[in-house]
């Protein structure tokens, strides 16, 4: 039987490397993601701090900087001109979207039936939502939620009859509101800070080392691996007595 616990053992160990590798350095499965990420020298501008290891490609990558997107045919100048700082967030956040290669621990399929995928509660820094926030609060809009409910009969996002184009603190009270309503809970406010290993970061100096691969490698470490080692163990002790 001294083969069989050689074997347990084993599986111990690689258990939970394999559970947390599964959700790491992975793409989206959506229509404008790559299949895998990999190098790109030539990202667009705000997208830069992704070339080394990215799931955008350059064409991606600039088209996120455009008002009138391609990508989604969604159109920052919904209510208007958006004020430069204010639009300066929105670039990151979609570059941080359509490039990031560290966002495995919060993808879940859009429905059990369909093979696309979106994050979900991709928990971003304090400072990320604050600065974001304090950057639009001039700018307007007229949705709280910009994943759905539009008026689309022109081909661009247009806001729906009766909607009002307000300042974003009408809709958006606070940072933590901006930050998990704009795109339905596809991220999170953290109370974490920068540096801190415990939140992302939606961009970040092109000259710096990613930070965001250390806060997934936490984030798909731990748990879900460990429940199969419990039925591991329940196993081995079956054979123990067995033995």
């Amino acid at each position: 039987m001294e083969w069989w616990w050689q074997l347990l053992l084993g599986l111990w160990i690689v258990t939970p490397i394999w559970a947390g590798d599964k959700r790491l350095n992975v793409c989206m499965k959506t229509k404008h993601h790559k299949l895998e990420p990999g190098p790109e020298d030539q990202l667009y501008d705000e997208c830069t701090p992704w070339k080394d290891n990215a799931c955008c490609t350059a064409n991606t990558s600039w088209e996120a900087h455009l008002e009138e997107a391609l990508l989604y045919n969604f159109s920052l100048l919904h209510c208007g001109l958006m004020m430069p700082d204010c639009e300066k967030h929105f670039i990151q956040a979609k570059c941080f979207h359509q490039c990031s290669p560290n966002l495995g621990p919060w993808i879940q399929q859009v429905a059990p039936c369909e093979q696309e995928e979106r994050i979900v509660d991709v928990p971003l820094c304090q400072e990320d939502c604050v600065q974001w926030w304090a950057d639009c609060r001039t700018s307007r809009t007229c949705k709280s939620n910009w994943l759905g409910g539009w008026d689309w009969s022109r081909g661009r996002s247009r806001c729906p009859e009766r909607s009002r184009c307000l300042p974003f603190p009408y809709y958006f009270p606070t940072p933590a509101d901006l930050c998990e309503k704009i795109w339905s809970n596809s991220f999170k406010a953290s109370p974490e800070r920068r540096n801190s290993g415990r939140c992302l970061q939606k961009w970040f100096e092109p000259s710096q080392c990613n930070p965001n691969v250390a806060v997934a490698q936490f984030f798909a470490s731990p748990a879900p691996s460990w429940e199969l080692s419990y039925t591991l163990m329940a196993f081995s002790l079956s054979l123990l007595f067995l033995s």
